[in-house]
């Protein structure tokens, strides 16, 4: 049997952790999900570690400080890779992933390294989004593939499916993104190393309970990094052109 583990980030979410928790083993009973906590003010990890003894399926990972989504994430990659989990899941505790669509991303892993749902694709949408998130959005996807020269719809989704062996065969130690940054610089990653990137439609529903984490900062993270990226593969893509010439 394939072992998954949905990895979830929390930092004050202490409202609708136990919705999502509910709602992702109501739609996907078999999976794991670890919560990676980091030191939530509001007893977000507290919670978690009582669920964990309640519900052999859950696991905690306690993080001193915040020091963001990318680092959650990488944190939680490294526990399942050590404990030989075959698929790797991120996923929102908002609820604005939607459990429901989980199954069918987990459906295609078995035929691509990386599955990304998708909000920009046929059949995918956002619900209760104001004007300028859509923008903001749509046009950051919209740059990232003209600056990499890429065909991912929604590089900067934070609900995907990755296989183990994907995962293994990249430098995680040299990731440092955050934010939407980190999702862009692993989708880049892993088609830079050659591997099948699909994406899956789903509906993006915003938060009702806690507080956004985007911030000035994770959006000028991912504007200069992705355009230093994409020079650089304009570069080599130059350079290549040179010697065959």
């Amino acid at each position: 049997m394939t072992r998954t583990l949905v990895i979830i980030p929390t930092y004050n979410e202490r409202e609708s952790l136990p919705r999502q928790l509910d709602a992702v083993h109501e739609a996907a009973p078999d999976v794991d999900v670890l919560v990676v906590d980091d030191a939530s003010p509001d007893g977000t990890g507290a919670w978690a570690d009582q669920r964990s003894r309640d519900d052999a399926r859950v696991h905690v990972l306690h993080r001193a400080a915040k020091e963001g989504l990318g680092a959650a994430y990488l944190a939680g990659f490294r526990w399942g890779l050590d404990r030989g989990y075959d698929l790797l899941c991120e996923m929102d505790a908002d609820g604005s992933h939607r459990a429901l669509d989980l199954p069918a991303l987990l459906a295609r892993a078995s035929s691509a390294d990386l599955v990304i749902g998708s909000r920009w694709v046929a059949g995918g949408e956002v619900v209760n989004w104001p004007r300028h998130r859509l923008w903001l959005s749509t046009g950051a996807n919209t740059y990232v593939r003209l600056a990499l020269g890429v065909s991912v719809h929604d590089a900067t989704a934070g609900f995907r499916v990755y296989r183990a062996a994907t995962l293994r065969g990249l430098d995680l130690d040299r990731v440092e993104s955050q934010g939407y940054c980190f999702q862009v610089d692993m989708a880049w990653r892993v088609i830079r190393a050659g591997g099948t990137v699909v994406e899956v439609p789903i509906t993006f529903v915003e938060r009702e309970a806690g507080v956004s984490k985007m911030s000035g900062a994770i959006i000028r993270e991912a504007l200069w990094k992705v355009t230093l990226w994409g020079l650089q593969h304009r570069a080599r893509q130059l350079a290549g052109l040179v010697r065959r010439g």
